[in-house]
């Protein structure tokens, strides 16, 4: 069965996560490590962890998704702000090891007017100094929209930092259809082509979570604006080929889409099984 779920709150632990996804009929979801604005992380709880453990394995969710938060620019010109993400980054990852979760996502981050090649460069040396041989977490790349100085805009950026990792072997990629649309790759009209790219730059097995997003805005307009699946520029069409195709249909599939309300995930994880 397809693995498809929704962000979600963990503000009243992951348990309750695991139980508010499992009621929709989900088998996985996103949440954010901690505020999307940063700020300190919750303490961790050994009972809520091990209830998590055990309702992960009964209902046989896949991987989940842990998404670092907003404000954790690596590629910033402003030393304050990469000090603070690397902080953040490497708490995050500690955090990590006591979770029932392989997968970590953060936005590569704005080179903020220094270059992308230079922004590449300031992610790269926090990369190399936080992450390790030994981590069980595979780090992810968000691809991104473009908007402003935003790195990841392109296969060849994320491509670059993968390149230059220390420990390539616990980085990947999470494709996010919103904005790979709005960055000019047409996964409309021609997702094989584009997947094709992306698997001579990046390789197709670096390839570990789609966020699964409608987009507001046309093609190319390199703006992140999500909208609900099937109601934006993307379609219902090229949604059915997305989670229907061989190199993706394996991978799990995350909702960031905008809803009234947290029950409105369960149209849209049933209209998409249905392909």
């Amino acid at each position: 069965m397809l693995c498809v779920g929704p962000h979600t709150s963990i503000a009243k632990g992951f348990k309750a996560a695991f139980d508010a996804a499992d009621k929709i009929g989900a088998m996985t979801f996103q949440f954010f490590t901690r505020n999307p604005r940063g700020g300190k992380a919750r303490a961790l709880d050994e009972k809520d962890i091990a209830a998590l453990k055990l309702g992960l394995g009964a209902k046989h969710f896949g991987p989940l998704l842990a998404h670092a938060p907003y404000t954790m620019n690596m590629a910033s010109k402003t030393e304050k702000t990469r000090e603070f993400a690397r902080d953040l980054f490497a708490d995050d990852l500690n955090r990590m090891e006591a979770l029932p979760c392989s997968l970590y996502n953060f936005h590569p981050g704005s080179h903020t007017g220094q270059g992308a090649d230079k922004g590449i460069a300031e992610i790269l040396e926090i990369l190399n100094e936080v992450m390790s041989p030994d981590q069980t977490t595979t780090v992810l790349l968000e691809t991104m929209s473009g908007k402003g100085t935003e790195i990841g805009r392109s296969f060849e950026e994320l491509a670059a930092i993968i390149a230059g990792a220390a420990v390539p072997e616990h980085l990947g990629v999470c494709l996010d259809t919103c904005h790979v649309y709005s960055a000019g790759y047409d996964i409309v009209n021609d997702l094989d082509g584009v997947l094709a790219e992306f698997d001579r730059l990046v390789g197709l097995e670096r390839l570990k979570a789609i966020h699964l997003n409608d987009s507001k805005t046309p093609f190319g307009s390199h703006k992140d604006r999500h909208e609900k699946l099937g109601e934006g520029s993307i379609g219902w069409d090229a949604f059915k080929r997305i989670v229907t195709h061989p190199a993706l249909k394996p991978l799990p599939f995350f909702l960031e889409t905008p809803q009234a309300k947290y029950g409105d995930y369960q149209t849209e994880i049933q209209k998409v099984r249905a392909f």
